[in-house]
């Protein structure tokens, strides 16, 4: 039996919100406007992004799923460089950018195909929401790794100038930080894989189930998901922190621009 769910519904579940606003208003953390303002954000956003949903899976076009997926990639790039990043460099969102499109399209495009065994891999129903799932997690680890990476390299800088200049490479002088923000960019998705199933049961497998979906299909289909979206982690963390550390040592080396907060 498949759960259908409307408005009503939606009202009903947007009342738990009010529980954290009175907590917020007991201990006085004055977050009752940033929660009351990021729920009509999450309605409005997801209504929209429902809408046109709906319109690029009925139209099948796989040049409406590319421009989608563009979209999708651009405001995951901006989401990482200017919300979630403390720090910035000049060409960061080009960077962070190529990295997510290669990351997220390359394991998208194979898992579709192969994996999930579809012939058309750009089949709407399947590939935008992979896409998505993809590049919420792989947005995440990016900009874990890049603030690990630069707030290292910032405050590493003598030591990073002294073993060049006793003759190191810039592989030999900034590897040890590379491979700090690799690991810790990449913990949370192995974490995340190690209590699936058995503490917690993924959004993805229960919004199957609701969707009347065989239980093993929707178990093997998250199992599925959870792989991709390690390997999309791995190879877009790793990419932005080679370009980051190679360019570290460029003209225009040890540019770090601070984000200013109002």
């Amino acid at each position: 039996m498949k759960a259908t769910f409307t408005w009503f519904n939606v009202s009903i579940a947007a009342l738990f919100i009010f529980v954290n606003v009175v907590i917020s208003m007991c201990m006085r953390l004055k977050l009752e406007i940033p929660l009351i303002s990021s729920s009509l954000r999450c309605i409005v956003q997801l209504t929209i992004m429902g809408l046109i949903l709906q319109d690029v899976f009925s139209a099948h076009n796989p040049y409406y799923v590319a421009l989608l997926t563009m979209i999708l990639i651009l405001l995951s790039t901006y989401e990482t460089c200017y919300n979630k990043a403390d720090k910035m460099w000049s060409g960061m969102f080009m960077s962070v950018l190529v990295n997510t499109a290669f990351s997220t399209l390359l394991v998208g495009i194979i898992g579709t195909r192969w994996a999930m065994r579809e012939k058309s891999f750009w089949v709407p129903e399947i590939f935008i929401p992979t896409i998505g799932l993809l590049l919420g997690i792989t947005a995440s680890s990016m900009a874990v790794a890049l603030n690990q990476c630069l707030e290292e390299l910032s405050s590493n800088q003598g030591r990073i100038e002294t073993y060049l200049s006793l003759g190191a490479t810039r592989y030999e002088a900034a590897r040890s930080i590379a491979i700090d923000a690799v690991r810790v960019a990449m913990l949370p998705t192995i974490n995340r894989m190690s209590i699936v199933g058995l503490i917690t049961i993924p959004g993805t497998m229960t919004g199957q189930i609701l969707s009347g979906a065989p239980i093993w299909n929707a178990v093997r289909y998250q199992e599925i998901i959870s792989f991709m979206i390690t390997a999309s982690s791995g190879i877009a963390v790793l990419g932005v922190v080679v370009v980051r550390e190679r360019g570290q040592f460029g003209p225009v080396a040890w540019h770090i621009i601070k984000k200013t907060t109002t």
